[in-house]
């Protein structure tokens, strides 16, 4: 059902307004008719008095209408109107006329400073006053006098009920427009730190690609002559390299466009993490698919909370995967085994390396429910970490997801394509 518009919302209560004033009109003869010694004196249609006193309910409904916009002027028109009807000849039916002047000082009260409308309000008292006042009595003064600032104190202490919950309302609303904004820009911060940190990473990947094209193009002379063979092999050695190397360099720049990089020439890791050695021999950067399984054990020491599997089709784990995409793999295995610890303490954690797949490897770590609370409340950081995994995800083309299970654990998952065989 569709919603009502401004315009048939604005006109509702002075409708609502004109029905309970005309109605009381049409009862007040009738409630004089049941008990002529009541002491109700109204006229009844199709009297003149009467027929005045409909015209000028009317009147002040219509000018109800312009409440929103000219309140004050709304107000004076309608407490003029009180006296007209006293004239007229109402009667004690001239009290439906004050109906108007309550829902006019209601918007001068939610609309304009109490302090700049006290004018009108003091002309409105004094109006309302002279209209009641059939009677120099002390009775009926005090009956006047208690009319007069009934009709402007009770709208007002409504409107200033209305007034405090709109400020409350407005002060929450800006609380959460204010910790929304803060919570982006710690986000955005939390991004250009996680690329920055990608470049600085990016920067030891090629100073560890580019000493290694170095060692073999120096040893290529050598063997164009003695070994042909083993030339061409070091050349298309060489090759794939580079464009290793470009590919990922053209990533990073198109992520980072203006932002500026390290130029450093250590090929040591920005935590200060040297290269180790594996089995073979080969120099690898720790911060590989070959360093997932160290990084694990070293964890394992903890406790025996943690397992590792790797289903892989050939020996060498992560054929096809870029250096770049083989560095966001292991950031990912560290920031999840990181935050599982943290969130699901005395949690079961488990690290699936898929290399089954000719396509793309993938990695899954997944925790169990928490066994215990947090040794200390921790402060929520924003999802930043599940930030910077998404940021390396996006730099090498890989795809992260990552959610609650069913059980009431958590799982990551990063899926990372392989990249095309150069001919």
């Amino acid at each position: 059902m569709s919603r009502p518009s401004g315009s048939t919302r604005r006109a509702l209560v002075p409708a609502c307004c004109w029905l309970v004033a005309a109605g009381a009109l049409v009862l007040a003869p009738r409630l004089q008719a049941l008990d002529p010694e009541g002491g109700i004196g109204a006229p009844a249609p199709p009297h003149l008095a009467w027929r005045l006193g409909l015209a000028l309910v009317t009147a002040q409904c219509l000018a109800l209408l312009l409440r929103h916009t000219a309140p004050t002027a709304v107000l004076l028109a309608c407490a003029a109107a009180v006296p007209l009807a006293a004239v007229a000849g109402l009667g004690d039916a001239t009290g439906v006329t004050s109906m108007a002047v309550l829902v006019a000082a209601y918007a001068v009260g939610t609309r304009r400073p109490i302090r700049g409308a006290w004018p009108a309000f003091a002309a409105t008292v004094v109006v309302v006053v002279v209209a009641a006042g059939t009677a120099l009595t002390g009775e009926t003064v005090g009956v006047a006098l208690a009319q007069g600032i009934g009709a402007i104190g009770m709208p007002l202490l409504v409107a200033a009920w209305a007034n405090g919950r709109r400020e409350i309302r407005e002060a929450r609303e800006g609380q959460v427009q204010a910790l929304a904004r803060e919570h982006e820009a710690r986000v955005q911060a939390a991004v250009a730190d996680e690329r920055t940190a990608m470049a600085r990473e990016l920067h030891d990947i090629a100073a560890h690609h580019l000493s290694g094209i170095a060692v073999m193009t120096a040893a290529i002379p050598g063997q164009i002559d003695t070994d042909p063979a083993g030339a061409k092999v070091a050349v298309r050695q060489v090759r794939e390299q580079s464009t290793a190397l470009l590919r990922d360099l053209r990533s990073l720049v198109g992520l980072l466009r203006d932002s500026a990089t390290d130029t450093g020439t250590d090929a040591h890791s920005d935590n200060g993490q040297p290269e180790s050695t594996d089995a073979a021999g080969t120099r690898t950067r720790p911060e590989t698919l070959a360093g997932i399984a160290p990084l694990v054990e070293e964890l394992s020491h903890t406790g025996p909370d943690l397992q590792l599997a790797v289903l892989q089709r050939s020996p060498q784990l992560g054929s096809g995967i870029g250096p770049l995409a083989q560095l966001a793999a292991y950031r990912m295995v560290q920031e999840s085994l990181a935050n599982a610890a943290r969130h699901a303490p005395g949690a079961f954690r488990r690290v699936t390396v898929d290399d089954r797949d000719p396509r793309c490897l993938t990695l899954t770590v997944d925790n169990d429910p928490s066994t215990r609370r947090p040794d200390a409340p921790r402060a929520s950081t924003g999802g930043f970490g599940l930030v910077g995994m998404q940021e390396r995800a996006e730099l090498t083309g890989a795809r992260l997801r990552h959610g609650a299970t069913p059980d009431g654990g958590w799982r990551v998952v990063l899926t990372v394509p392989r990249q095309e065989e150069i001919a």
